[in-house]
């Protein structure tokens, strides 16, 4: 992983533009070929990056990442202030908790809890940042992804909606549609995920093992 700290302008060019004006900021790039423009604040979301497959051409101060699509982020570097690279090895990926990894299995094992006509694509869909819990199929065919918590809060949200946009720039499953499914989802939560299109679905537990609640039963 490299780390770079400068003062730089970015542009991107393809489906769409941006540009972000001369400032300070963090430069990401990371071993599987990704680059990423990160500001001091909005946690871990960045400003602008460039998902694999792309390649990185430095040409003095000047960075273009271009992707096989053809989209360029321009990188325009008038001083740099901290350049490390740094190896970090191999990852041996996110211990999750005991419940939420067996929901994952559940749901992926009853994939039509998401709705008639489901179909499972894989558990743990990989990208650049992380694997996706479930990478599922609508009844028309559609890409849904499904980003599955014990407790459904704000974090989560925005943790999907982080996949959902790297997710939608792969023409080969966008448009895809996320459903953030949770045992509770804090009201917060289900508003956020709402507004940002995304389906919230609650999840039984007990049912999906196959176990018949007794709420409400006198024996």
């Amino acid at each position: 992983m490299r780390l770079v700290i400068a003062r730089c302008q970015v542009d991107y060019a393809g489906r769409l533009t941006a540009h972000l004006p001369m400032a300070t900021r963090l430069l990401l790039v990371k071993s599987d070929g990704s680059v990423s423009v990160h500001s001091d604040d909005r946690a871990y979301k960045p400003l602008n990056w460039m998902s694999p497959p792309c390649w990185l051409i430095e040409d003095g101060k000047l960075w273009i990442v271009e992707n096989k699509q053809g989209e360029k982020l321009v990188i325009s570097i008038e001083e740099i202030y901290h350049d490390h690279a740094q190896e970090l090895g191999a990852e041996p990926g996110l211990q999750k908790d005991g419940v939420e990894a067996h929901l994952q299995e559940l749901l992926a094992e009853h994939i039509k809890t998401l709705g008639d006509g489901y179909t499972l694509v894989r558990r743990e869909f990989p990208t650049a940042i992380g694997p996706v819990d479930i990478m599922a199929r609508d009844s028309e065919g559609g890409s849904v992804a499904v980003e599955i918590k014990r407790r459904g809060e704000i974090d989560g949200v925005e943790q999907l909606t982080r996949y959902l946009e790297l997710l939608n720039r792969d023409p080969l499953l966008a448009p895809v549609q996320g459903v953030f499914a949770a045992q509770l989802i804090k009201p917060q939560a289900r508003t956020l995920a709402e507004d940002r299109g995304i389906r919230c679905l609650t999840l039984d537990y007990d049912a999906l093992r196959g176990i018949e609640s007794d709420e409400f039963r006198l024996f």
